[in-house]
């Protein structure tokens, strides 16, 4: 009973592990795509002579030749199949006898359907065995029949609509045909024999082949070629890296030994200052112990307790107490070091402004003004008062000497001022030596006293020289005479970064323009509601600009602050003189500016003052400060309730003044800038608003 059991279970097996073309177990199986397999051979064999190629069994249709790969499992499951089907025919197992390999399936007889055919007829259209073909090769009647060998698909050859054989092609339909289709719709049509077609569509077959080969071939020639062309591109990427890595090396060396130089610059100031100071620490120490020297004189006359010698003995007074001592102002400010400290300030700012360029753009902006400023960039801080010049650059602070505060001039060195002295004995034995070192101390010090007054007068003709220059300019002639030097001093070391002045509205020198000359350059502004925020709200013909909580319904548009509460006007500037005026609600969260009309609009930089693109006085709760570049300058608040905006053009300067009887300057910009300035406001608080005042002579 197990023996039949492992019979029928082998029969099963035999059933799935045989080839669906020569119906014999697979010899060497390959899978294809659809999931059917067949034998290597028989797969190749089919698709011999075939223009496409399709799976035999569900005609899946492969666009082209699939890769044939051994399918080794089901490879594995044939041996063990054909192991067990040996030993069981070697048992006498008549029921698993194995089928001869690749054998294909026998053609019968169609007359006893017994024994194989021999021959088929083809006029006939039947095969016959040996038996039933002995007519066919015997009677003369039958020698005009066409025999040939015996065919498996001999009714895939019959016409479907006469049942003839279809020994005949159509070239025009492309089709082959029988007799009866050629007498009948084809009679029109040219025709030829299959196999004379056969050849015309081998020779075209083999002419594309060529056809195939020499492409298959120039593919393979241009492959080649562009793997050499990857090869020469790494050499070249190789020497390119090479010697950008020399440029750039180069500049940081370069930048490197400028760095050191801007230090040791920088370390001689230190040094000479630590000198200067020394040499003073000095002098006033001896004239410490000289004065100490008399007071002990003093003291010990007044110990004297004999009446006789008290009112012979005589005490003069040391020549030193003519002299206040002084702390000197020593800065570290000399040429050098901020020509060091402005050349790299705008160095960095004009490679930043070249990085940011598209690549393709920084040549032209190299080769042509590559020795020009760039405007608006770096950043200068001007300071004034009865004893000092402060410049800021780049954010940095220097002080610049008077000459009226050390009394000598700037190449004067301090610490060679004469002192009176004093011989540390008594003042019976070197009387005579103190009064001749006192007259040498006396012409000294009037030598000293008469340079001083005509420095100090020199200094005072220079000034009043250069507010006279200043004044023909126009209403800023009443800025400090120190911004003037401060700048011209900037212009005598080549370079002339952005400056901010705050201006003491308590100095002398500081005079109120009148409205009048102002509004000899008034200008009307409206504001550009296309840049408007939406919290921004226009009114009054777009003349006034208010906050409020809820968004305008505006459209997204490129111009337009996104994220800031900010608005342009419509008017921009770039040459000549304009003035306007500001009526703000209240000095709060506000601020008022001047910007290009490159500055962003979508990004947090795009705030007043946050960015080289503008320049902003802005209001927050109660500090004034002027912002540029990031760069923040605290002012003295005046609380405006008008501001008016003076824009010098042609000299780079915008000045801000409180409008009340007359207009008191409260800060200036100085910038040589390269775009047209359009007025810019920001306003945060919700019902703060500014409106533009309408300006009559």
């Amino acid at each position: 009973m197990a023996e039949v059991t492992d019979t029928m279970a082998l029969l099963s097996l035999e059933d799935d592990l045989t080839c669906s073309i020569c119906l014999c177990p697979f010899d060497e199986p390959v899978s294809l795509t659809c999931g059917h397999s067949f034998c290597r051979r028989c797969l190749e064999e089919t698709w011999s002579n075939a223009s496409s190629y399709c799976c035999p069994h569900c005609r899946a249709h492969f666009l082209t030749k699939p890769e044939l790969k051994k399918n080794t499992v089901l490879s594995a499951v044939v041996e063990t199949f054909r192991t067990k089907a040996g030993t069981d025919a070697g048992n006498g197992d008549a029921g698993v006898a194995q089928t001869p390999r690749h054998e294909p399936k026998p053609i019968m007889c169609d007359m006893c359907n017994e024994a194989k055919a021999v021959k088929t007829c083809l006029t006939c259209i039947t095969s016959f065995c040996a038996e039933h073909v002995r007519p066919h090769q015997e009677n003369p009647l039958f020698r005009a029949h066409e025999l040939c060998e015996p065919l498996s698909d001999l009714v895939e050859r019959l016409c479907p609509e006469h049942g003839k054989l279809m020994e005949f092609y159509c070239a025009r339909h492309e089709r082959s045909i029988c007799s009866s289709c050629l007498q009948q719709s084809h009679k029109e049509c040219g025709f030829s024999t299959p196999s004379e077609q056969r050849m015309k569509i081998e020779s075209d077959l083999r002419d594309k082949l060529n056809i195939l080969d020499r492409k298959v071939e120039k593919n393979q020639l241009v492959i080649t070629q562009m793997r050499e062309q990857q090869a020469k591109l790494k050499e070249m990427a190789v020497v390119r890296k090479r010697a950008l890595e020399a440029e750039y090396q180069q500049i940081r060396e370069m930048l490197q030994r400028d760095e050191r130089e801007a230090m040791d610059a920088l370390d001689k100031d230190l040094d000479s200052g630590n000198t200067k100071l020394n040499t003073l620490m000095k002098k006033f120490t001896q004239n410490i112990e000289k004065i100490s020297s008399t007071r002990a004189e003093i003291n010990n006359l007044l110990a004297k307790s004999h009446t006789l010698d008290f009112l012979q003995a005589s005490v003069e007074m040391p020549s030193v107490v003519n002299f206040d001592p002084y702390s000197p102002r020593i800065n570290l400010d000399s040429k050098r070091v901020i020509a060091y400290h402005s050349s790299i300030v705008g160095l960095k700012e004009q490679i930043n402004k070249i990085l940011c360029e598209p690549v393709e753009n920084r040549i032209s902006l190299l080769k042509p003004d590559l020795g020009k400023p760039i405007p608006g960039e770096g950043e200068t801080n001007c300071k004034s008062d009865k004893q000092k010049d402060k410049i800021g650059v780049g954010g940095a602070s220097f002080n610049l000497p008077n000459p009226r505060e050390t009394g000598s001039t700037p190449g004067e060195d301090s610490g060679k001022q004469n002192f009176g002295s004093q011989p540390k004995g008594g003042p019976g034995g070197a009387r005579k030596k103190q009064q001749t070192r006192d007259k040498k101390e006396n012409r000294d010090h009037k030598d000293h006293k008469e340079h001083k007054d005509q420095k100090e007068h020199k200094d005072n003709k220079d000034q009043k020289h250069h507010k006279a220059e200043r004044g023909k300019k126009g209403p800023s002639k009443g800025l400090n005479s120190a911004l003037s030097r401060s700048v011209d001093r900037l212009d005598n070391l080549g370079t002339r970064p952005f400056v901010s002045v705050p201006i003491d509205m308590s100095s002398p020198t500081i005079n109120a323009a009148t409205r009048g000359e102002l509004l000899k350059y008034a200008t009307v502004l409206t504001f550009d509601i296309r840049t408007a925020h939406k919290r921004v709200v226009l009114s009054e013909n777009n003349t006034k600009a208010s906050v409020s909580d809820e968004p305008s319904p505006y459209a997204d548009i490129p111009p337009r602050f996104t994220v800031c509460s900010q608005v342009l006007c419509n008017q921009g500037f770039s040459k000549g003189r304009h003035y306007w005026e500001v009526k703000m609600s209240s000095n709060n969260f506000c601020g008022l500016g001047l910007a290009y009309a490159s500055i962003d609009r979508k990004g947090p930089s795009s705030r007043l003052g946050r960015n080289t693109q503008s320049w902003c006085i802005e209001w927050f709760n109660i500090k004034l400060s002027a912002w540029h570049n990031s760069s923040e300058t605290v002012l003295a608040n005046p609380s405006p309730s008008r501001v008016g905006v003076l824009l010098d053009c042609d000299n780079g300067t915008a000045t801000f003044y409180n409008v009340q009887d007359r207009a008191y300057p409260f800060h200036t910009f100085v910038f040589p800038f390269s775009e047209a300035l359009y007025p810019a406001f920001w306003i945060f608080s919700s019902g703060s608003s500014v409106t533009l005042c309408k300006l009559t002579p």
